[in-house]
């Protein structure tokens, strides 16, 4: 498996009613803002915002699947959430190779999501241990 410094991928999801309900009933959070439209409608965001995890999980799926994929587990992971993310918000997770440490089988990327507006709403930088390569298929 061969990653060069500023190797990308990506991936695009619409958010919907059934993420945040399912995220919700996965995590236990039941955060008004989540999951009460009333309560939301209060706030300063006037709609119910997405759970920030639920965000992030788009990079467990981009790093786990595509980049540097299927065998690689997670290390670390830095998070900044930038802007809300509402139902019906197209995401856009990417990852880009930062650094490449082949003894120590590490691969840091940049991770970041965006909207369907181009605006960042989570921005990061995950580590991910590569398999041994007897264990790629």
């Amino acid at each position: 498996m061969e990653f060069t410094i500023g190797q990308t991928a990506h991936f695009s999801r619409t958010i919907t009613e059934t993420d945040f309900v399912s995220f919700a009933g996965l995590s236990g959070d039941y955060n008004p803002i989540h999951v009460d439209t009333e309560y939301a409608k209060r706030t300063f965001f006037r709609e119910r915002i997405s759970h920030g995890l639920l965000t992030a999980s788009l990079l467990s799926r981009l790093l786990g699947m595509h980049l540097p994929g299927p065998g690689s587990v997670y290390v670390s992971q830095t998070m900044y959430f930038t802007k809300p993310v509402f139902i019906g918000d197209t995401i856009t997770a990417r990852a880009e190779v930062l650094e490449v440490h082949e003894k120590n089988r590490l691969i840091t990327l940049q991770t970041t999501c965006t909207n369907q507006d181009g605006k960042v709403v989570l921005d990061g930088e995950g580590v991910m241990k590569l398999p041994k390569k007897e264990q790629i298929r």
